[in-house]
C-alpha cells in the first residue's frame, strides 16, 4: 500500500523566475490539505532560462499540471505539444496540463481570471482601456477587452505598433478617454513596494478604474495613487483565486 501511495504522488508546481514570492504554492498546498489529497504537492520550478523547461520532466515523473509564470508565459509555447484554443489566439499559456499520453496542452486561464474579477467593478462609461505593459498577462487582459467591447491601447516603453503608446504619450486628452487602467507590469511588486508605473496620475478622477495584477502588496503604489483621486481600485487576488480554480478544473478534466 505505501508504494502504491508512493507511485500515485501527484506533482503540480509552477514555472517561473524568482518565484519564491508564488502565491500558487500556498493556493494549492493548503486545498491539498483542504480536501485531504495527502499524495498531492505543489512546488516551484524556479529556472533560470526556458531551455531548463524539458529537464524538469527527467527529474519529475509524476507531474500532473503546471501553472507558467512571468516571464514564461509566452516562450514555454514552443515547447508544448498542444494549444486550447483560446491560449492559441491570446498567445499565451499560464496553465499546462500533462495528458495521459505524456503530451503537453498550454492553457490560459488568465483571460478567465480577469473578466470574472473586473466584470462586477464595470460600469457604463468604461468604454476605453489602456493596459500598462506587453508581456504574457497583457496579452489575455486585451483578449477579455475585445469579448467585452472595450476599445484599448497598449502602453509601453519601446511601442511597437499603432495598437501601443509610450508613457511620454500619456497626454491629459488620452487619460480621460480611458478611464479603465490595467497595470499588468511588475512594478511595484513586493519588496520593491515604492515603484509604480509612470502615469500622469493628476489626471485620474472618481470614473476611473484601476486594477493592478499584482496581489502582494494588497495596495500597490499604482492603486494607492488612484485611491487618492478619488478612482475605484481592485487588485490581483480575486483574479489569481479565479484562475487558479479554472487551472485545477482542467488538471482534473
Amino acid at each position: 500500500m505505501e508504494n502504491e501511495q508512493k507511485m500515485s504522488k501527484s506533482l503540480f508546481g509552477l514555472l517561473g523566475k524568482h518565484i519564491s514570492y508564488s502565491f500558487s504554492k500556498g493556493y494549492f498546498t493548503k486545498k491539498f490539505k483542504v480536501l485531504k489529497l495527502a499524495n498531492y504537492s505543489y512546488v516551484n520550478f524556479d529556472i533560470p532560462s526556458i531551455e531548463d523547461f524539458p529537464k524538469i520532466f527527467e527529474k519529475n515523473t509524476t507531474i500532473k499540471g503546471m501553472n507558467v509564470t512571468i516571464p514564461y508565459k509566452e516562450t514555454v509555447i514552443p515547447y508544448l505539444d498542444d494549444l486550447h484554443k483560446k491560449a492559441k489566439k491570446i498567445g499565451a499559456v499560464n496553465t499546462i496540463k500533462i495528458q495521459k499520453d505524456g503530451s503537453l496542452k498550454g492553457y490560459n486561464t488568465d483571460c478567465y481570471g480577469f473578466e470574472k474579477s473586473i466584470k462586477p467593478h464595470l460600469k457604463r462609461h468604461h468604454k476605453k482601456a489602456l493596459i500598462l505593459g506587453t508581456g504574457g498577462a497583457s496579452k489575455a487582459i486585451a483578449f477579455v477587452f475585445e469579448e467585452l467591447n472595450i476599445s484599448y491601447k497598449y502602453v509601453s516603453r519601446k511601442p511597437k505598433n499603432n495598437q501601443s503608446i509610450s508613457y511620454q504619450d500619456l497626454s491629459e486628452k488620452i487619460m480621460k478617454s480611458h478611464s479603465i487602467i490595467v497595470n499588468c507590469t511588475p512594478l511595484g511588486t513586493f519588496p520593491k513596494i515604492e515603484d509604480c508605473p509612470d502615469i500622469p496620475y493628476k489626471y485620474v478622477s472618481k470614473d476611473f478604474l484601476l486594477f493592478d495584477l499584482i496581489y502582494n502588496p494588497s495596495e500597490t503604489t499604482f492603486l494607492k495613487l488612484g485611491r487618492l483621486q478619488g478612482a475605484q481600485i481592485v487588485n490581483g487576488s480575486k483574479m489569481l483565486e479565479f484562475q487558479a480554480e479554472k487551472a485545477w478544473k482542467i488538471w482534473n478534466s
